[in-house]
C-alpha cells in the first residue's frame, strides 16, 4: 500500500526536476499571487491542503474534486490602494456524474485604469498643454482550464490529483502587450482527520512574450526625453512549490476547527522570508484557522508574509523586527448560496492598506441530474 509520503516525494521530485534545469532573471505575473475567495484570503492564503470548492482551480486544482453533484460558480471583486487597483475573479466548475473528476474554468483580472499619459504634455515651445493628456489602462488577465480526478477513494484514505493549463494576457494601453502560457499541478491526500496538499505552480516555467507598438511621433518624443524605446522581450516566471498540512478537530456537535499551515517555496533567489538560504531557495510560511458552526456560519483568521524590517523610529540602531500580514473574516451559507468575507491587506501590519473582500459561491441545483441519481 502506497503511503502519503511516497505520493508527496514523487510529486516534489517532479517539480524540482523542472526548476533545476532553468535560470531565472525576472519576476513576472505577480498578480497571480494575490489569492482568490474570501475563505482563502481570510485564512492567510493557507489553502492547498483543505480547499475543496471552485476556488481550488487557483489554490490547488486537486481540490476541485470536492465539487460534487452540481456545477458551482464562484466570483469575487476587490479593490486595492484606495480603489486604484481593481481585482476580479470568476470560475465555474463541472463535476462528472460519478463525482470522480471535475473540469473548471477560471478567469482573473487585475487592472489599474485611468492612468494619465503625459508623453505630450509639453509642447515644442515649452508650454504645458493639459489637453494632450490621455488616459490608458494597465491590465493583467489569466485564464485557467483545470482538470481534477480521484486516484484513490476509501474510508481511510483519499488521494486526488489536478492540473491547470493557463493563458496569460497583459497589456499596457496600446503601447505594450504580452502573451504567456504555463501549467500547474497539484495533489491532495486525506488520511483520517489529516489532510496533505502540494501544488507546483508554473512547473514548466511560464513565459511571457512582450511586444511594443509606438507611433513615429511617440518614438521621437521618447528619444527627445532620453527614454529608452523598448523592443520585444521575454519574461520567465520561475516554478514555485506550496506544501500544506491541515487537521480538523471536533469541538462538540457539528462545530469543528480546521487548522492549516502552508509553506511557499521559491527558487528564484534569496527573499526576505523566515526561511532563506544562500542557494536561492526561500520559504514563506502561512497559517490559517477556520471555525465551522454547523456548516452554516464560519469564522476565520490567518497570518502570512513574515518579513524582517527596521523597528519604527529606530533609524539610529537599525534594530530589525519581524512583521507579518494578518487577516480575518467570516462566512455564512444559505441553502445553495455561500457568502465569504475577508479583511486583509497586501503588505503587513505596519501598513494600513487593508481591504474588504467579498466573494460569492453558488451551487447550481440540477434537478434532472439529482432525479437520475435517486433512480439508481
Amino acid at each position: 500500500m502506497k503511503s502519503p509520503t511516497l505520493y508527496l516525494t514523487l510529486f516534489v521530485f517532479l517539480i524540482l526536476s523542472f526548476s533545476a534545469s532553468a535560470q531565472f532573471r525576472k519576476y513576472s505575473n505577480e498578480f497571480l499571487n494575490i489569492g482568490t475567495g474570501g475563505r482563502g484570503l481570510a485564512m492567510g492564503a493557507a489553502q492547498v491542503a483543505s480547499v475543496n470548492d471552485g476556488t481550488a482551480g487557483y489554490w490547488n486544482p486537486a481540490g476541485l474534486v470536492g465539487v460534487k453533484d452540481n456545477a458551482q460558480i464562484n466570483f469575487m471583486h476587490a479593490e486595492y490602494f484606495a480603489g486604484i487597483g481593481k481585482y476580479d475573479y470568476a470560475s465555474i466548475a463541472f463535476p462528472s456524474v460519478n463525482n470522480k473528476r471535475t473540469v473548471a474554468i477560471t478567469g482573473l483580472r487585475f487592472a489599474v485604469d485611468d492612468i494619465p499619459n503625459t508623453l505630450f504634455l509639453r509642447e515644442p515651445d515649452g508650454t504645458l498643454n493639459y489637453n494632450n493628456i490621455q488616459a490608458f489602462s494597465s491590465a493583467d488577465y489569466a485564464f485557467l482550464v483545470s482538470f481534477a480526478q480521484k486516484i484513490k477513494d476509501t474510508e481511510k484514505k483519499k488521494v486526488q490529483f489536478g492540473v491547470n493549463a493557463k493563458i496569460i494576457h497583459r497589456n499596457v494601453g496600446k503601447f505594450a502587450k504580452a502573451w504567456g502560457f504555463g501549467f500547474d499541478a497539484g495533489l491532495q491526500i486525506q488520511q483520517g482527520k489529516w489532510r496533505f496538499g502540494i501544488v507546483g505552480r508554473d512547473i514548466t516555467t511560464t513565459f511571457n512574450a512582450w511586444s511594443f507598438t509606438f507611433t513615429e511621433r511617440e518614438k521621437e518624443q521618447l528619444y527627445l526625453t532620453k527614454n529608452d524605446i523598448p523592443v520585444k522581450s521575454t519574461e520567465m516566471t520561475a516554478p514555485r512549490l506550496v506544501l500544506g498540512i491541515a487537521r480538523e478537530f471536533k469541538l462538540g456537535g457539528k462545530t469543528t476547527l480546521l487548522a492549516e499551515t502552508n509553506i511557499d517555496v521559491t527558487f528564484d533567489g534569496q527573499r526576505n522570508t523566515i526561511l532563506s538560504g544562500s542557494g536561492g531557495i526561500s520559504g514563506d510560511p502561512k497559517l490559517g484557522l477556520e471555525f465551522n458552526f454547523n456548516n452554516v456560519f464560519y469564522l476565520r483568521g490567518g497570518i502570512n508574509n513574515f518579513q524582517r524590517a527596521l523597528a519604527d523610529g529606530d533609524t539610529l540602531n537599525k534594530k530589525e523586527v519581524w512583521i507579518y500580514q494578518p487577516s480575518a473574516g467570516a462566512g455564512f451559507k444559505i441553502q445553495s448560496v455561500t457568502i465569504d468575507y475577508a479583511f486583509t491587506n497586501l503588505a503587513n501590519q505596519s501598513n494600513p492598506l487593508f481591504t474588504h473582500v467579498f466573494s460569492v459561491r453558488l451551487d447550481m441545483n440540477d434537478k434532472n441530474r439529482n432525479k437520475g441519481k435517486k433512480k439508481k
